[in-house]
């Protein structure tokens, strides 16, 4: 092992600052990320320019606006029924003007992660998001990485193409991490401290989660997330995703990577030092400095994102986490240490329990049962860096199979 974490996001390299502005694509362009980045960039006219965008084409007005305002020079969006309606709203825009050029299908979102420019903002939601992560790297474009499944579901293959410093993580807690690591070197750090809010049901049992609704898992109380994103934050996949992340982006061993939950979402993650200090980074709840890091590091962009009234007297609160209630850390951790596919499995079969739950056909604690169920039936270790991404659809698909097997099954058998 390195003295220094893994320079696939390593705060000590040392990057090229072009002059002018950046340019940079955004994928997933009508989602959380997307919208933020792209208010960030409009605030930051000199800094930053989008040059293209990709989303999935269920927000297909908001799309064209995102287009019309930043100029861009490509338009994508997954759904090719919808690519009539996304030219008809352009068109109503745009007037006499050039139309950007427009692509459409389930690879889109990849051909414009190639296509020239500084920085690709991955910020689709979803293991779809692995080719185009991977496109980027193969581009030697810098990565801006919002899509924490592409590295869960392809680590190996995701760490085999990425250069030094070529990665920098979006998530909140991984842009904390990232910026707290450039206090030290790699033999200097004893472990990470990953925090999470404990989402809507921080405290409740596992009895008493059995009777939840849709409707309380969306309620979450610090962050306005999408709907996938805040229902594993409801059942903490989304804080087991981020250990595999963590391990896989640092090069940090799983004994050494801790969760603690912090309900004010202030401290969004922390380092422990050797010598016993540890490093905190914190603001207010907002995704606006994490994706300035993102896109502009190593420059800082100013006011990015509020910042704390220290004249104000503030509770900050940290608790263990309940595994008894919320088991999928540990699951999460297990699947990371068998590696392969394991982690794939985990994570497509998660996606369908959580649309099966949103769909009103599986119970809350039915999310973690059904998903520890594949886990377990699939249960291949190894892989390595002879993973495929060929051996990665293969077992996503049998895993979104066997899922929704297994949660009918439940439907059924609960209804009997």
């Amino acid at each position: 092992m390195s003295d220094r974490p893994s320079p696939l996001a390593d705060p000590h390299i040392a990057f090229d600052v072009s002059e002018g502005r950046r340019d940079i694509v955004v994928l997933g362009s009508t989602g959380s990320i997307g919208t933020q980045a792209i208010d960030l960039v409009l605030r930051n006219p000199d800094r930053f320019r989008v040059t293209a965008l990709a989303a999935s084409g269920g927000r297909v007005a908001l799309l064209a606006e995102q287009a019309y305002r930043l100029k861009v020079a490509a338009v994508a969006v997954a759904r090719e029924e919808v690519l009539p309606e996304l030219r008809d709203a352009l068109k109503a825009l745009y007037g006499s003007e050039p139309l950007p050029e427009l692509l459409s299908g389930p690879d889109a979102a990849t051909r414009l992660a190639a296509s020239p420019c500084h920085t690709v903002l991955n910020g689709i939601t979803g293991s779809i998001g692995l080719a185009p992560t991977l496109a980027a790297l193969e581009a030697g474009r810098t990565l801006a990485l919002a899509n924490k499944e592409s590295l869960i579901v392809g680590g190996p293959l995701v760490k085999a193409l990425a250069k030094p410093g070529q990665i920098i993580p979006v998530d909140s807690e991984h842009a904390a991490l990232f910026q707290a690591l450039a206090a030290g070197t790699r033999a200097d750090v004893r472990k990470l401290v990953v925090t999470a809010s404990g989402g809507p049901f921080r405290g409740r049992t596992r009895a008493q989660l059995a009777d939840v609704t849709r409707e309380d898992a969306l309620a979450h109380p610090t962050w306005a997330m999408g709907p996938v994103i805040t229902v594993n934050s409801a059942t903490l996949v989304n804080k087991g995703l981020e250990v595999i992340e963590a391990h896989l982006l640092y090069d940090i061993p799983f004994d050494r990577i801790e969760v603690v939950v912090h309900p004010q979402s202030y401290v969004h993650s922390m380092v422990e030092f050797t010598d016993g200090s540890t490093l905190a980074q914190a603001t207010p709840p907002d995704m606006g400095g994490p994706i300035a890091i993102g896109i502009g590091w190593p420059e800082r962009v100013p006011d990015a994102a509020p910042a704390f009234d220290w004249s104000k007297a503030s509770t900050w609160e940290f608790f263990p986490l309940d595994t008894e209630a919320f088991p999928s850390v540990g699951l999460a951790r297990h699947v990371g240490e068998l590696g392969g596919t394991a982690p794939a499995v985990f994570n497509a079969a998660n996606e369908e329990c959580v649309e099966a739950f949103l769909a009103g056909r599986l119970p809350f604690n039915g999310i973690m049962d059904t998903v520890t169920a594949v886990v377990t039936e699939h249960g291949k270790p190894g892989g390595g860096t002879s993973l495929t991404v060929s051996d990665v659809l293969e077992a996503e698909t049998w895993a979104r199979a066997r899922a929704r097997e297994l949660a009918a099954k439940a439907t059924a058998e609960a209804r009997a």
